[in-house]
């Protein structure tokens, strides 16, 4: 089974409360796994790779070796491909965690896409944000 990945992270204000969003696919784009998450105070990098570890934690359960990650974040694919170096202290802990859940697939592409082609995860992010805006008023 290949797996197709979409993740997003979002937050109000930089940082401020952020949230999570990604859909796992099969090949033939049946969806898996939905997630929209809260995360608490974050910037927008430090959710992407929130993201990002949330949906491999899910696709490791599915036991393949195939995985395909979408992201729209230029500077969290580039860094995940290996072309960029982490640079911020708080991404690098991050970071280290999504490169170790990686190493569960034998074979995990990274593609960088546009934000149109990401809309049903940043939609995701940006419904969790909007719950805890409503639990809060």
């Amino acid at each position: 089974m290949h797996l197709k990945i979409y993740v997003d992270g979002a937050s109000w204000g930089n940082p401020g409360p952020a949230a999570i969003g990604a859909v796992i696919k099969d090949e033939q784009q049946k969806e898996l796994v939905r997630i929209s998450r809260y995360i608490g105070e974050s910037t927008n990098n430090q959710a992407e790779y929130q993201a990002v570890i949330d949906a491999l934690k899910a696709a490791a359960g599915f036991k393949t070796g195939q995985v395909t990650l979408y992201l729209d974040s230029e500077l969290i694919a580039r860094q995940l491909a290996g072309s960029y170096k982490v640079r911020n202290i708080f991404l690098f802990p991050l970071y280290r965690e999504a490169v170790e859940l990686s190493k569960k697939f034998a074979n995990l592409s990274i593609v960088h896409i546009g934000h149109e082609e990401n809309a049903e995860a940043h939609a995701l992010a940006k419904a969790a944000l909007k719950r805890f805006v409503k639990q809060k008023t």
